[in-house]
């Protein structure tokens, strides 16, 4: 029998990867990424109008993803407009949607 061995950058990627799939393993973020999916760009103030939450609670769903670089952020005057960096995730959600007998 084979013995697998990992590498140290394999294990980095790994936990990186694992990093971002905690980081949407939330009820209220996956439906921040559905909105960001449907809309290229929200402000926080779109985001918790929508979801029907405290500015503060969509602001920390959102700083989360923004630092495991789910999210990009650009401020414009006194707005931060929110995006996904890619659509990868969100296709990684669809994917498992789509498997809901399995």
């Amino acid at each position: 029998m084979e013995t697998l061995t990992i590498s140290e950058q394999s294990i980095q990627k790994l936990e990186k990867v694992a990093g971002r799939l905690r980081a949407i393993a939330h009820p209220v973020r996956l439906a921040i990424i559905e909105m960001l999916t449907k809309n290229s760009k929200m402000s926080v103030t779109e985001i918790y109008l929508h979801l029907d939450i405290e500015q503060a609670a969509a602001s920390h769903h959102l700083n989360i993803m923004k630092n495991k670089g789910i999210l990009d952020a650009k401020r414009d005057g006194k707005k931060i407009y929110y995006s996904l960096r890619n659509t990868t995730l969100a296709d990684i959600i669809g994917c498992i949607d789509k498997c809901k007998d399995c």
